[in-house]
């Protein structure tokens, strides 16, 4: 169950500061409301008001002012105002029948019947009741300037030359309210006026044009047959149930379905408001925030606990932000929130520490206690980016170097930025690289360390860039594993592979080609479909292709139980673990994934000769890796001592420059040919029975 935190609440029934500009505004529209209220009452007698009780239209129009008061029309959840009160167009027909007295005093008691059973702060209910007043008696002085009175004892009935009345009085009681509450909603949420104006005009003018529109019919109906008042109810349900279905949509459009915050749509669209009404002497800040240690609770506890933990979160940020700042989930466990206005650097910085404060604070959830903590990026407009994207993308940046330093909170520094403009370009020319097929593959045998025997060649991916020259694969394939790329490189390798094999096949060069892949190829479910259509199309044996995975496959559930892997080897593709030794590997998963030999990485086998500690570690992976019934390959031969050291201990087989260096197809085609050739077979076994053991 979820802890009562997470239960909603509005940040207006906050109260506002004493001093604040935001309570002196509230103070001065409570007082001369208050005035126009008592004032109103003065004129009216307790005896009209009795008089006018004893009728069965006076409480039937209080309840449905009441009820109206209940029931406001939404039309869009991205409003800053709120819905409109249906009872405005009962307590509008009140005014033109009984006049401004009674329909003050009956508006005003549905406000605060409304207000207590939605548990409001007091400062909104006096407030709203004495905007509600001052709507009224704007509108009752437009009929006055018309000479119309309507009194309890007189009541008023218009009819078809009162039209220019009507709309007179209806637009100043729509202009009081709306203006009352746009400058309200303004200074709580610290946003110009003009953009709250216009963020809601228009749904409020819609919905009080046809709330006030219907009012004349309410009055001219009273005067005839008070026990048709009731059908009215009928359109206002009509209208309020497709609202609802209108605002539903537009909510499910524009807000996360779990947290019930702003997504990336909304956020989008406010930034970009807010961007466009940045003042010169303020910023516009992007916080992107990370929880720490939040898929360990997804492991340990599963999903539904971690949904209810992220429903907390989005509480506490909600609630630790200032009035007028949004927070968006943007997935998982990645939150966003706006500055629309924000003083300076160190402003931005202190909402990040309380966000964090409010977050580091202990949950206990299934009756566990769990430590939270989060890492958040900040990128500042127009100091670190000229619009939403690259604030986004800057953010992001700084949010990873908080986690890499682990100091919590990090704003943008374009010095520590890895996605620089020449990167940016240097992805450009990649793309157009791939689709033009101007990269090229090298290939490095695999040797069997007895006899000299090639066991295989890895195909290396190589870029010759037209202006740079060579580019190392160290530069662009981690560039193209944080983009879309990778599965079109691994694509094109595969595709270029096959076909290399396919003429090597066809020439009696029967050498196996692999191919380094990715965690994220091995959950695309059309790897398995390429390659069994790629065999087919050249006639070639599944041999002939061999996939490389890195060690990291094993950090990720995902990976290891895929049906990509599983589809993989029942088709008898054989899997090669490579650079085994440089991660966190279980020996469990090592086990449940379907792998037939291990590369042991390079960097231990290059330092054997120098360092007893990486002797010793090789040695253990070859125990280990023959234990479990793979194959050991080691990677990084590069000497004659390092081969024999290896050799010595078992493993089967090397790669490395000494052994053969990476080659262009037809050089590789040469090389394998001679080692391949029946007298070069006879002298390797000839070597390998004369070699010590």
């Amino acid at each position: 169950m979820v802890t009562s935190e997470i239960a909603p609440a509005d940040a207006r029934d906050t109260g506002p500061r004493p001093g604040s500009p935001l309570w002196g505004y509230f103070t001065a529209v409570i007082v001369l409301g208050f005035a126009a209220l008592i004032a109103a009452q003065v004129r009216l007698g307790v005896g009209e008001l009795a008089d006018a009780a004893r009728t069965p239209l006076f409480w039937m129009l209080a309840v449905l002012v009441v009820l109206g008061e209940l029931r406001p029309v939404m039309v869009s959840s991205s409003n800053p105002v709120g819905g409109t009160p249906t009872s405005a167009m009962f307590t509008f027909a009140v005014l033109m029948h009984y006049g401004l007295p009674t329909a003050a005093l009956m508006q005003a008691v549905a406000v605060v019947v409304s207000g207590g059973l939605r548990r409001r702060a007091w400062h909104r209910v006096m407030f709203n009741m004495a905007q509600v007043t001052l709507a009224c008696t704007a509108a009752a002085v437009a009929f006055a300037a018309f000479g119309i009175h309507p009194r309890t004892e007189a009541p008023w009935t218009p009819d078809g030359m009162d039209i220019p009345a009507l709309a007179l009085a209806a637009f100043a009681y729509f202009v009081v309210r709306a203006s009352l509450v746009c400058s309200a909603v303004a200074l709580h949420e610290r946003k110009p006026i003009l953009r709250v104006v216009k963020a809601s005009i228009g749904p409020q003018a819609l919905v009080y044009g046809a709330l006030l529109g219907l009012a004349p019919l309410v009055a001219v109906v009273m005067s005839h047959s008070s026990a048709l008042v009731p059908l009215f109810v009928a359109p206002l349900a009509a209208v309020h149930f497709t609202a609802t279905l209108s605002l539903r949509r537009d909510h499910q459009a524009t807000h996360d379905g779990l947290t019930g915050l702003p997504n990336r749509k909304m956020l989008i669209l406010h930034t970009m408001e807010a961007l466009a009404e940045a003042r010169e002497n303020e910023r516009v800040g992007l916080l992107l925030l990370d929880l720490d240690r939040f898929k360990e609770v997804n492991d340990t506890l599963g999903h539904p606990v971690g949904d209810r933990l992220l429903q907390l979160v989005a509480h506490r940020l909600s609630h630790s932000v200032r009035p007028g700042d949004m927070v968006a989930r943007l997935g998982g466990d990645e939150f966003a929130v706006l500055l629309p206005s924000i003083r300076d650097a160190h402003a931005a910085k202190e909402v990040a520490s309380r966000l964090r404060v409010a977050l580091t604070q202990p949950v206990r959830l299934e009756g566990m206690t769990f430590d939270l903590d989060a890492s958040i990026g900040i990128a500042l407009f127009p100091d670190h980016a000229p619009d939403f994207e690259l604030l986004l993308q800057r953010s992001d940046v700084a949010m990873y170097l908080a986690k890499e330093h682990r100091t919590g909170v990090e704003f943008y520094a374009s010095d520590k930025d890895r996605n620089s403009p020449e990167r940016l370009s240097l992805l450009g020319d990649l793309r157009m690289a791939i689709e033009s097929g101007d990269l090229d593959l090298h290939y490095q045998p695999k040797v069997r360390l007895s006899d000299g025997t090639v066991e295989g060649v890895e195909a290396l991916l190589r870029w010759w860039h037209p202006l740079r020259g060579p580019v190392s694969p160290v530069e662009f394939i981690p560039l193209a594993e944080q983009s879309y790329l990778m599965r079109e490189i691994t694509q094109y390798v595969i595709k270029k592979a096959l076909a290399q094999a396919g003429q090597w096949w066809e020439a009696g060069i029967g050498v196996p080609i692999s191919v380094n892949v990715s965690a994220r190829d091995l959950l695309d479910s059309n790897l398995p479909e390429q390659l069994e259509s790629g065999l087919k199309e050249l006639g070639l044996p599944v041999d002939a292709i061999r996939l490389e995975i890195t060690e990291r496959v094993l950090m990720t559930d995902q990976a290891y139980i895929a049906d990509t892997i599983k589809t993989l080897a029942e088709m008898g593709v054989h899997l090669s673990l490579d650079d085994f030794g440089t991660g966190y590997s279980s020996l469990v998963r090592l086990q449940r994934l379907p792998v037939s030999e291990v590369k042991i990485d390079a960097s231990f086998v290059r330092r054997m000769t120098e360092s007893d500690d990486d002797e010793q570690i090789v040695r253990s992976i070859v125990d280990l890796v023959r234990s479990l019934g793979l194959r050991a390959v080691a990677e990084g031969v590069e000497s004659l001592e390092i081969a024999a050291i290896l050799r010595e201990m078992g493993c089967p087989a090397g790669q490395g420059r000494w052994l053969a260096k990476p080659m262009s197809a037809t050089e590789t085609a040469v090389w394998l040919r001679s080692r391949l050739s029946p007298a070069f077979v006879s002298r390797a076994a000839d070597r390998a029975r004369l070699a010590p053991h």
